[in-house]
């Protein structure tokens, strides 16, 4: 064990505390306006990027900045190995800005980029391209590979599924997670949305998660296909309009088994995921529990209580 495991583990380990927490996000559910529950997440680590006065998509999106932020220090503290699980892990922040480039080329206003720093792959190359055709050119010379078709859509899918690959083979403590998401992502593009998977999302989709699930007819029958590391997330799904079911289960089943990751001994990647992934869990309840503030409505937060593994620390 290096002395850099050591520091990046106990580092960690302290930012899994740099959450908002259960009851913080009940508080900010609960307010009455927007406009409150901004200032009081701005007295939470999310201060950070949070600021007074922000809209509900830029408050949103500083919460995912913070996020970002924390892993890009968390990167700084680790061996050279352990800084780059953490970079293939944050590459769904490049996701985010590839979903807003292509917004921006329709004609969508869009939201700012995120400052991926060393955290990125291709993204200088990416920001400067000027249609879809040129972000898949892009994409099919770089370490994500080719998305498989230049639609938006396409594009999304492809890249979603390299990034399971990448993260199933970096990441052993996420393999089941990833399995999951891929198989909850496949399920949805293919029976809610019809969509007609591209040659290489199939090709992905069999490396990830067996030859015969893209056989199947639906839903029920894909969950039997699955292999046993990516069959809980469909469990119980019987339909397309159940998916949101699996997504839930998969949330907590992260932050879970996030908990137990950094509460182990030892110090390895172990802690290091599970710090990445209670952050993740916190930065979505935190930014769901701003849409009942946001319509006026005075949540009080009961729903937020479903999260598995949440210890209710309060950093407000």
């Amino acid at each position: 064990m290096t002395a850099a495991w050591v520091a990046g583990s106990t580092r960690a380990r302290a930012l899994a505390h740099r959450r908002a927490g259960l009851a913080a996000a009940g508080r900010i559910a609960a307010c009455d306006s927007l406009e409150q529950a901004v200032t009081l997440l701005a007295g939470t680590p999310y201060g950070h990027d949070v600021r007074r006065g922000q809209s509900l998509p830029e408050a949103q999106w500083a919460i995912l900045a913070t996020l970002l932020w924390h892993l890009r220090v968390l990167a700084g503290w680790l061996p050279r190995e352990g800084g780059q699980m953490v970079r293939v892990l944050a590459r769904w922040f490049e996701l985010a800005n590839v979903d807003e480039l292509m917004h921006r080329l329709s004609g969508r206003q869009d939201e700012p980029e995120f400052a991926l720093g060393s955290m990125g792959t291709v993204w200088p190359r990416l920001r400067r391209c000027v249609s879809l055709a040129e972000i898949r050119a892009t994409l099919t010379t770089s370490p994500w590979g080719d998305p498989g078709g230049d639609s938006r859509r396409e594009i999304q899918l492809g890249m979603r599924l390299a990034w399971a690959a990448r993260v199933a083979d970096a990441v052993p403590p996420a393999r089941s997670w990833v399995l999951g998401a891929a198989a909850l992502l496949v399920a949805r593009a293919r029976y809610a949305e019809g969509h007609a998977l591209s040659a290489g999302a199939r090709d992905r989709c069999r490396i990830l998660l067996g030859a015969g699930t893209l056989d199947a007819s639906s839903v029920t029958e894909m969950a039997q296909r699955l292999p046993s590391a990516a069959r809980w997330a469909l469990r119980g799904v019987e339909g397309p309009r159940e998916l949101w079911a699996g997504e839930e289960r998969w949330w907590r089943r992260v932050e879970g088994e996030g908990h137990g990751l950094l509460t182990g001994a030892g110090f390895s990647m172990g802690p290091v995921v599970g710090a990445v992934a209670v952050l993740a869990a916190d930065a979505r309840r935190v930014r769901a529990a701003l849409e009942p503030a946001a319509r006026g409505s005075g949540d009080d937060g009961a729903h937020l209580s479903e999260s598995i593994g949440e210890d209710g620390d309060d950093l407000a």
